[in-house]
């Protein structure tokens, strides 16, 4: 149970209170911090689900903690960020935190969507039915770019292009939900 995958994962759940703290801390560099330690939660997961097949130490409980991590970490930052730039008033878009709040609504009921339809599809025995998909991937990789970048704000340009890069991983949650659902959909069809 406890292997090197495992235990990343297990890191990545412990970063989250300190990613937390950091962003929240009233120093200048704090949102700097937060964004690194937001980026090394994003690192052990693509470290973790590596070694775990090409090690082949897949556990169970692994194949649980995974996605469970990956899900608190992301929706923790979406709502802090959320929470941030409803404050924030730009010169030039003063409801920018709109760009911000409605995708972060998006992702997270797509997250709980696609959670609750693997667990369903799990219980029918048909969880390779809804995979990931190379569309999951990207938005993953987007999605995390993103809201890195609207941790770190560094500048507005950062800024912006986080709140475009949120938009654009917004449409590729969409996407890829409506594949996963459309995969789930021949089962949901009531026997007659």
């Amino acid at each position: 149970m406890f292997n090197i995958p495992n235990i990343l994962t297990l890191i990545r759940l412990g970063l989250i209170p300190v990613f937390i703290i950091l962003f929240y801390m009233p120093t200048d560099m704090s949102n700097f911090y937060a964004a690194i330690v937001f980026v090394i939660a994003a690192l052990t997961d693509l470290l973790d689900g590596y070694l775990a097949r090409k090690m082949k130490l897949t556990t169970k409980f692994g194949a649980f903690l995974d996605p469970v991590a990956d899900k608190i970490i992301v929706c923790t930052a979406l709502v802090l960020i959320v929470e941030h730039y409803s404050l924030y008033r730009d010169v030039l878009y003063p409801h920018l935190g709109k760009f911000i709040t409605i995708p972060a609504m998006i992702i997270i009921a797509r997250e709980i969507t696609v959670s609750a339809l693997r667990e369903w599809m799990a219980e029918l025995g048909k969880r390779a039915n809804v995979a990931v998909s190379w569309i999951g991937k990207w938005k993953t990789t987007i999605q995390l770019v993103a809201i890195s970048g609207l941790i770190w704000r560094y500048n507005e340009v950062m800024i912006y292009a986080g709140v475009v890069a949120l938009i654009i991983a917004t449409i590729l949650t969409i996407w890829s939900m409506l594949i996963y659902l459309k995969a789930g959909l021949v089962y949901m069809k009531e026997d007659k």
